[in-house]
């Protein structure tokens, strides 16, 4: 633990009992003077052993007579705790609040003249505090409900200052929140991207959440300059820009209306941004894949356009940087937009298409030729929108050991509000396609009709001897139980079912050319698998239009019928052909199942063994190897340093790339991982030899030492209780330094001695260090050893040939 960083929550370290042992232990005479006893607590803080100065500083806290007052007397006569760094004081003031609230005493009553000078005085103390006093002190003398006065001025001194993140988190621990100008204090951490520390200062106080979304949604106005609030703070040095962009900003309320619960209509200005993206992803769907019928793009456009004259402008910017005048002419006609700005041969275009008797749309190409073809005639695709239809097709939907396609449609949503209900389920069996009206079947809830078609569905899916194929079905289903309760349990019900998307994922096809031609994206998940098993992808033009629109239009009800059906089609391509598609010899034999076979059985093979390809199974008998994390060199470039920290103390050798870097020095990576363990004695020698060049004196061990006692800029170590850390190395001898002063290996590698504090060679619990062969710098066990091996302990106890629980994944601590 390191002091001058306390854990001051007693329930993060276990050690909040008395130390000594005995709760009731008052062995110290009372009466201690509070100075004396800071002294006598210096130099165990010096040698860093923290449970014996522990120890002593419970006992000293029993034998004060008033420990509150003893508390700020040590604050008042020391200078220690006002500079930067750990501070003797700042861990004395953790301790007491511990030990305060494992002894219950008598304190002033809330209110009483006692405690009212007491926590006058603590204000006073608190107006110079560094962070690490702050908690304790607002603990200990309840400065929460003390005069607000001098605690507001105090805040609005750390602002002038231009120490905004000390102003709320000191705001947010005496509960200030009301008597702040709330745009003052969270603008500043809001420029720095701080937005997690605002977040907290808003914690359960609605009005507050409610204007830190106004704040953020006026930053999202059209034409909103976030500098000129930047200008307002100049003591703001490091201004995020790149994450206060209008597309940044309204991800953030998103996010937070989301966690707050509010209303999307509060932030006007995120919908007019979500919106514009929105535009952005139809007209790219519309004018560059061309995957997007006209249709279809207009009606979306429209809805989100309105008469919102700048998305109106925004709209027209986007269509004339299209190059095709014909269709950015159709587009401006179909939604009567302004035409005072348009290219000459837009409007040229634009005045032949309104002198046209008719306005019928031009398609850009003949797509028949080039997609998937329904097999089946337009009479069998039935749209079925009550009960007393479909009842008449239960037992053709339900015969026992039949192979059906199931998907799902649901309007296209492009705004805040969660994904929208399923509006269409289709259901296709050989031959034929059932298109379920789901609004109409299952409405009004709870009715006779809706029960009955629950039930049905609910018969369908947990039916084993009927095999359902889906595309991600597991997520259709999940909408679908999110979008009408009566369906709620849809995904745990599903028995007999193989999902083609896993099978997909398996597939290796050799002869396939790489989709997609000038320019356009190529086709991708279910298309592609319907191009690569059938040799045409799936015409996705109707894939966005209006779904909950009735009646629906013809396109629409042959697109849903092909996207079930083609489902079908590959299940029975896969069948005949599984060489082809190199699936393993399991998935094959359960792509063949016949009728009366797969009616016997209870479920189809696991997916997990099913899907897996024989180079990806050991033979049977055969172990998979272990792999040593240090066999493991790994590159990590600038946005990736917490996930190369994480892998460096699990022993992984890692790279880490500047943000500057050229990333082809990956080819180039070679870290050494040979060290050479040094005992501490032979340690102290070097060092002492590398500050003393001239040679030994008389004097030197002695000066040595007391410059040792004297230093506290390092915490106190605490056993950390997780063993200690033994890599594979042998001892440092004297026949591999080439010289002791300085210190230099027998390969020319000069150690990094200077890295090393004074304070750490005394420590008694530290036994050896560890030297590179390769750099030259030292390493050693630090104190946040035990927190290490604590984050990695389920990694470390659950990985084949792991360490025991206590033992430590790496070295903690090093001369950097």
């Amino acid at each position: 633990m390191d002091p001058g960083d306390p854990a001051c929550d007693p329930a993060s370290d276990p050690a909040t009992r008395d130390p000594t042992g005995d709760p009731t232990a008052q062995s110290v005479p009372t009466g201690q003077d509070p100075l004396l006893f800071l002294q006598s607590l210096q130099m165990l803080w010096s040698t860093r052993e923290l449970r014996q100065l522990r120890e002593e500083a419970w006992r000293g806290f029993a034998a004060l007579d008033d420990p509150l007052t003893s508390l700020l007397d040590m604050l008042d006569g020391s200078q220690g705790w006002r500079g930067r760094g750990p501070s003797l004081e700042a861990w004395v003031a953790c301790e007491l609040k511990r030990w305060l609230q494992t002894r219950p005493r008598p304190r002033p009553a809330q209110g009483s003249p006692g405690l009212k000078q007491l926590q006058a005085r603590a204000v006073r103390v608190l107006a110079e505090s560094p962070p690490s006093l702050v908690e304790p002190l607002v603990s200990i003398f309840q400065l929460q409900d003390a005069d607000r006065s001098p605690l507001l001025a105090h805040i609005h001194r750390l602002h002038q200052e231009g120490r905004f993140k000390e102003a709320v988190v000191l705001g947010t621990k005496l509960q200030l929140q009301p008597d702040l100008d709330f745009e003052t204090m969270s603008a500043p951490l809001l420029l720095q991207d701080k937005v997690h520390l605002v977040e907290r200062y808003v914690d359960s106080l609605p009005d507050l959440q409610q204007r830190l979304l106004a704040l953020l949604d006026s930053w999202c106005q059209p034409g909103f300059d976030i500098r000129v609030v930047a200008r307002w703070y100049p003591q703001v040095t490091s201004v995020r820009l790149e994450r206060l962009s209008p597309r940044e900003l309204s991800r953030q309320v998103l996010r937070l209306l989301e966690r707050y619960g509010l209303d999307p209509a509060l932030c006007p200005n995120m919908i007019t941004q979500q919106h514009l993206a929105a535009l952005r992803y139809l007209c790219h769907k519309r004018l560059v894949e061309r995957s997007l019928s006209q249709e279809s793009w207009a009606e979306h456009v429209q809805g989100l356009v309105g008469q919102n004259q700048w998305l109106q402008e925004q709209l027209l910017q986007l269509l004339t940087a299209h190059n095709d005048a014909a269709v950015v002419a159709r587009c401006v006609l179909d939604l009567s937009l302004p035409t005072e700005q348009l290219p000459a041969t837009v409007a040229t275009e634009l005045n032949r298409l309104r002198l046209q008797e008719g306005t019928t749309e031009a398609p850009f190409e003949d797509r028949e030729d080039d997609h998937y073809q329904l097999p089946i005639a337009r009479e069998d695709i039935h749209f079925l929108a009550s009960w007393e239809a479909l009842s008449r097709h239960q037992e053709e939907l339900l015969q026992p050991g039949q192979v059906v396609g199931v998907d799902l449609e649901w309007k296209p949503s492009f705004c805040a509000g969660g994904r929208p209900r399923a509006s269409l389920m289709q259901v296709a069996v050989e031959g034929r396609v059932f298109l379920l009206d789901l609004p109409k079947l299952l409405s009004p809830a709870g009715g006779p009709a809706p029960r009955a078609f629950s039930r049905l569905v609910s018969r369908l899916l947990s039916e084993p001897s009927v095999t359902k194929l889906g595309y991600g079905m597991a997520g259709d289903l999940r909408s679908l139980g999110a979008s009408y309760p009566a369906l709620a349990h849809a995904e745990k019900q599903l028995r007999g079912s193989l999902d083609l998307l896993q099978v997909h994922k398996q597939m290796r096809v050799v002869d396939m050319p790489a989709p997609g031609v000038d320019g356009a994206r190529g086709p991708r998940g279910l298309s592609l698998l319907v191009q690569q098993v059938l040799g045409k992808p799936l015409d996705k033009t109707q894939q966005l239009s209006n779904w909950d629109r009735r009646p629906l239009g013809e396109g629409q009800l042959v697109y849903a019928a092909t996207d079930a059906y083609c489902l079908l089609e590959v299940y029975w391509a896969l069948c005949r052909e599984p060489a082809r598609f190199h699936l393993s010899g399991d998935l094959a034999r359960s792509l063949r199942l016949g009728r009366s076979d797969r009616s016997r059985m209870q479920e189809p093979p696991r997916l997990q063994k099913a899907l897996a390809s024989p180079r990806q199974v050991p033979a049977e008998g055969v172990a998979i190897p272990e792999v040593r994390a240090r066999a493991f060199r790994v590159v990590c470039d600038s946005m990736l340093q917490g996930l190369a920290r994480s892998l460096r103390c699990l022993g992984v050798d890692v790279l880490v790339l500047g943000a500057g870097e050229d990333h082809r020095r990956a080819a180039e990576a070679c870290n050494c991982d040979q060290y050479l363990k040094v005992s501490k004695d032979m340690m102290k020698q070097l060092v002492w030899l590398g500050s003393h060049p001239e040679g030994p004196s008389s004097t030197g061990d002695k000066t040595t030492q007391n410059e040792d006692e004297r230093e506290t800029g390092s915490a106190p170590e605490e056993a950390p209780g997780c063993g200690t850390y033994d890599p594979p190395c042998r001892w440092l001898e004297e026949a591999d330094l080439r010289s002791r002063a300085p210190a230099t290996l027998g390969n020319g590698t000069r150690l990094q001695l200077a890295g090393v504090p004074a304070g750490v060679l005394q420590r008694r619990a530290l036994r050896h260090f560890y030297c590179c062969t390769g750099c030259g710098k030292v390493f050693w066990e630090g104190s946040h050893l035990g927190r290490v091996a604590a984050h990695f302990q389920e990694v470390l106890e659950g990985a084949p040939g792991s360490r025991e629980p206590g033992q430590a994944p790496g070295p903690a601590g090093s001369s950097d």
